[in-house]
């Protein structure tokens, strides 16, 4: 500030230091960041340049504005460009504890303004300890929608087509889980997440083949393959 008042005035740091009746070698040793201003020396500077140079104590300064997009390992994205996928889903999955079960929970997708970016979080989950949180992804290179937990540097990933006319998404989880013990092993499902909106008799939890809905749920499952929303290889010879 002082620097930006002598360029301002057009005088020379001699002039001011005579002006606030201190000495240059005071003067120079505190602009080269050699030592600071004590307060006597403040007030002479204020008094003779006519204008403050403390921060007032009693405000605070503006919080900054967050940026108005996602960072660029997001996909830079808008709030405006990804509001249409904003919402609640019905999010199905294979159990991976019982055969021909159906995990059902649900997924809130919505714009965190304070992070500038979608987040999701996972609820109705029957084992709510392990329900995830984190990033939605929206690049435009792909044209996929990508759910990011990293939790320590433990990363889990589901990647999502993007939302059909009904506003249905598609694709794959690929998560770790939770064998005997503390074993952990590498798993990946098919995934579905339908739209709340509208939807009658929703169901949560472990949908056994012999309950209501499961047949529904098993025809949303299915649509991943049969539609060609995702693709899974287990012979690469």
């Amino acid at each position: 500030m002082v620097r930006e008042a002598l360029a301002r005035r057009r005088i020379s740091r001699q002039t001011l230091a005579v002006q606030a009746q201190i000495s240059l070698s005071t003067l120079e040793k505190a602009l080269a960041g050699r030592r600071p201003f004590t307060l006597a020396t403040t007030i002479r500077l204020e008094e003779a340049l006519g204008q403050s140079l403390r921060r007032d104590p009693g405000r605070t300064a503006p919080a900054p504005e967050p940026p108005p997009h996602a960072p660029d390992e997001l996909g830079s994205y808008s709030r405006e460009g990804v509001a249409w996928i904003e919402g609640c889903y019905l999010t199905l999955r294979p159990s991976f504890g019982t055969a021909g079960a159906i995990f059902a929970y649900r997924t809130e997708i919505a714009w965190d303004a304070g992070l500038s970016r979608l987040v999701f979080r996972e609820a109705e989950r029957m084992d709510a300890p392990f329900a995830q949180s984190g990033s939605v992804a929206v690049p435009s290179q792909s044209g996929m929608i990508y759910l990011v937990t990293n939790w320590h540097g433990q990363h889990r990933l589901a990647v999502l087509c993007r939302p059909n006319i009904q506003g249905e998404m598609y694709g794959i989880l690929t998560t770790l889980h939770a064998g005997r013990g503390t074993q952990l092993t590498p798993a990946a499902a098919p995934l579905a997440l339908i739209p709340e909106r509208g939807a009658t008799d929703l169901a949560y939890g472990r949908i056994a083949p012999q309950e209501p809905g499961h047949a529904r749920y098993r025809a949303y499952l299915d649509r991943v393959r049969e539609d060609g929303y995702a693709a899974f290889f287990t012979d690469v010879s």
